[in-house]
């Protein structure tokens, strides 16, 4: 069924006057739905979304009609249905769970059907973390997209204080679970760890600023369809970032170490469609844009720098770790290869892409990056002022565990 969302998203995205006839035919509607969407198109004019001439319909521009722009094209874009987002109710209830680190139905007077309505809602687009089904406790990351939803009803963004808070039983509980399921249904598995990692692909490179939305990065990759209206460079990033992961995938699976060389190796596999630059060490500085304090390796840093991390790696790997220090060094290993960042282009998908690596051979089946921690991710990595080792390490276990329980209710 079209939704006046629907219908204003196509307005304002064309940016000229629209008749009702192109709309009707736009959404492959019959002409009984012609009155229908007339309708709908009067009432977004009474609110002040579009205006009626005797050219047709014509988005208004304003802050909050932006706004709502917005919030729908990054809901396209992340393959999410705007229509069940854009609730006043829900809304309200994001601005009260963003009060609390952990909840649960007692901390809203609302019916537990509604309760479960929102959490589902959230949880399925990676914007919400369950962290216990019985008794069922949650959490909601904070970040803008979900503080604009909250803003755009009118509600105030109040985020609850960061606590340190420790998620290793709840990890070490699901991983249990996970050995057990796995067994059942090894196709069914090898299928959920597909779907994720063409979503980590997709979140990882969106965050480079590649413009490829989740659902055509999907078509690209499991039917080979290229997208209209974007560059080949951004194409053959999204292929060539697949071939990288796939390999990592595979060597992650028999355990293999990682060495310069293996590094080398996923960096000239991601950055193909730089041939100048893929598999090779820098040879000129370089900074990262838009965070001035955040320091890197001077040139004739960055092989004895690598190397010294390799040892240590090296040295990790050699004896059996608790969860704790293994998501610790997990931590250290990330910001420090990020600091080091040893290619002149590459460097935080390359860094994400040997972390999960880690992680892998140490039997943590870390697959994608939730939608809902992307920024908390960002903010303790190459997006913060300082390093932020304990701070990931936070992230990285609600990562985690979102990773672990998705994919054990998906099996279950």
């Amino acid at each position: 069924m079209v939704t006046k969302y629907d219908v204003f998203e196509y307005v304002y995205g064309k940016g000229t006057p629209v008749k009702p006839l192109e709309i009707v035919r736009n959404f492959k509607k019959s002409h009984a739905d012609y009155q229908v969407i007339y309708k709908m198109l009067l009432s977004l004019s009474e609110k002040g979304f579009v205006e009626k001439s005797k050219y047709g319909f014509q988005a208004l521009r304003s802050k909050k009609n932006d706004l709502t722009f917005n919030i729908i094209r990054f809901c396209v874009s992340n393959q999410i249905n705007y229509n069940e987002l854009l609730d006043e109710k829900l809304a309200l209830f994001i601005s009260k769970a963003f009060l609390k680190k952990r909840f649960g139905i007692g901390n809203f007077h609302i019916d537990s059907r509604r309760f479960m309505k929102y959490v589902n809602i959230l949880s399925k687009y990676g914007l919400l973390i369950i962290l216990s089904r019985k008794p069922l406790e949650a959490t909601i990351p904070y970040n803008s997209f979900l503080r604009d939803l909250v803003a755009y009803f009118g509600y105030k963004v109040l985020v609850a204080q960061p606590k340190k808070d420790e998620y290793f039983d709840d990890i070490e509980r699901e991983l249990k679970k996970l050995k057990r399921v796995s067994r059942k249904d090894e196709r069914k598995y090898q299928a959920i760890t597909e779907e994720f990692e063409i979503r980590f692909i997709h979140h990882s490179l969106s965050l480079e600023g590649n413009p490829i939305t989740l659902p055509d990065t999907i078509k690209l990759l499991k039917k080979h369809i290229v997208p209209r209206d974007i560059d080949l460079e951004s194409v053959h990033e999204v292929q060539n970032y697949q071939k990288a992961i796939q390999k990592m995938a595979e060597d992650s699976l028999v355990k293999s170490q990682l060495t310069k060389a293996a590094i080398l190796n996923y960096h000239f596999l991601a950055m193909q469609h730089k041939p100048d630059m893929a598999g090779r060490i820098r040879d000129k500085g370089v900074h990262i844009r838009g965070n001035p304090d955040f320091k890197v390796a001077k040139i004739d840093e960055i092989e004895p720098k690598l190397a010294v991390l390799l040892d240590k790696y090296n040295g990790f790997t050699s004896k059996k770790k608790s969860l704790k220090q293994i998501l610790e060094f997990a931590a250290h290993f990330h910001n420090e290869f990020q600091h080091i960042h040893p290619f002149e282009d590459g460097n935080s998908r390359t860094t994400r892409l040997i972390t999960f690596h880690l992680l892998r051979t140490q039997d943590i089946p870390i697959l994608d990056i939730p939608l809902g921690l992307l920024e908390e991710y960002v903010f303790s990595t190459k997006g913060s002022k300082k390093r932020e080792d304990k701070k990931l390490n936070q992230v990285l276990q609600r990562i985690i565990l979102y990773n672990l329980k998705t994919i054990n209710e998906k099996l279950q």
